[in-house]
């Protein structure tokens, strides 16, 4: 008996390093980035292949939303389905989303039960599109900025988001926070997002379309934003080429 006392501290202590080691090999193989908060100007998440794990997820500041502006840039060439920003609730998988329905050539956006879809954009491959997201509660309008240009108001809608949140990028929640289809991932790159609690004025959104001077999200900052990498998702620089001073000798 004294022998056995005597051994189960050394056990013990092996026992706690294996699940440690475990655990750390279990982080290496998901590929999951903790990261603090982060001034991400400047910079943007490549996700360089489809698949049904890779995503980044977004730490709002704030929880409950009556009102809600989200603004992104993003480029890809699918010519597929894809997510372009998605938040989910535990009663609402489709709490708050920007969809891209390659089928009919639109821009889906769902809240809650609800969704309307917009047509008529110029969807490029290969370009980068700014497209901001706004949406009210109590008139349960939404309404599309796409590069500049807006869309008429629809009803998607009506009530406050009231649950606890997960927003994603990179991947379409089916159930809340995960659940993710292959065909529905985003391959490309995307940058500058932002979240409000509120829906940002007409200037507001043609200032943060232009990259000109614009209130930064207050629930999501891009230049102080809060986010876990999990899979094979980058952080790269941003091309910025200015055009060289050519002299006449």
């Amino acid at each position: 008996m004294t022998g056995e006392k005597n051994l189960r501290p050394f056990t013990d202590s092996k026992a706690r390093q294996s699940i440690k080691m475990k655990l750390l090999l279990l982080l290496v193989v998901l590929g999951t980035v903790s990261a603090e908060v982060q001034d991400l100007s400047g910079k943007m998440f490549t996700f360089p292949q489809p698949t049904n794990t890779a995503h980044v997820r977004l730490n709002p500041t704030k929880q409950g939303y009556s009102a809600i502006t989200v603004c992104h840039r993003s480029v890809t060439d699918l010519k597929r389905d894809h997510a372009l920003f998605s938040l989910s609730t535990p009663t609402y998988d489709n709490g708050f989303l920007t969809f891209w329905q390659n089928q009919n050539q639109e821009i889906q956006s769902y809240v809650g039960t609800g969704s309307v879809a917009y047509g008529g954009w110029d969807y490029k491959p290969n370009t980068w599109h700014s497209i901001c997201t706004t949406w009210d509660s109590v008139t349960g309008l939404v309404q599309i900025w796409f590069d500049g240009k807006p869309s008429i108001r629809k009803f998607v809608h009506s009530g406050a988001i009231t649950q606890t949140v997960i927003v994603l990028l990179g991947q379409d929640q089916d159930s809340h926070g995960g659940r993710f289809d292959i065909n529905q991932s985003f391959v490309g790159m995307m940058s500058d997002v932002h979240m409000w609690d509120y829906i940002l004025s007409p200037c507001e959104i043609q200032n943060y379309m232009n990259k000109g001077s614009f209130p930064p999200g207050n629930v999501l900052n891009w230049k102080a934003l809060d986010f876990q990498i999990i899979g094979n998702v980058l952080i790269e620089n941003q091309a910025d080429c200015q055009p060289q001073c050519m002299f006449i000798g």
